[in-house]
């Protein structure tokens, strides 16, 4: 981390995150601690889904984060609990609000950036985790 002043510019290469959090199967998030907040670099692999890939990890039916981001590369396709529907791919600016399901489209992995301050993503819940015997937790919040 380069910190140049002490007027909050800060500098964090993007090849070395914080902590990288597998999920289930196929994907990871890399977690990126800024002073303002937790930026996420998601990489989902064909064939991801969160509700069969993150869903057990959190706890929760559907995705509760609400994430504001921007897609480098591949596609996925979002449903919202009520319904609402989108596809999203690169270039594309996104704000997705609580309550979703989502997975890759296509046979590309998809890249984004999530800006919503993810320090609690993809990790147990108090629930899940005194469940999980194989994957233990330091953090027990969710998102």
């Amino acid at each position: 981390m380069a910190t140049i002043s002490k007027q909050s510019i800060q500098v964090k290469h993007g090849g070395t995150p914080d902590q990288t959090r597998p999920f289930a199967a196929k994907g990871h998030a890399e977690m990126h601690q800024l002073a303002q907040g937790t930026v996420m670099k998601g990489v989902f692999e064909p064939g991801w889904k969160w509700s069969e890939h993150v869903a057990p990890i959190a706890g929760t039916k559907s995705c509760q984060a609400k994430h504001v981001g921007y897609v480098l590369a591949g596609r996925m396709k979002v449903v919202m609990d009520d319904g609402a529907e989108a596809e999203i791919g690169p270039g594309d600016f996104i704000e997705i609000g609580p309550g979703h399901d989502a997975w890759v489209v296509g046979n590309q992995a998809c890249v984004l950036v999530d800006f919503g301050g993810y320090e609690q993503y993809a990790q147990p819940t108090r629930a899940t985790d005194t469940q999980r015997t194989s994957r233990p937790s330091t953090d027990t919040a969710r998102r």
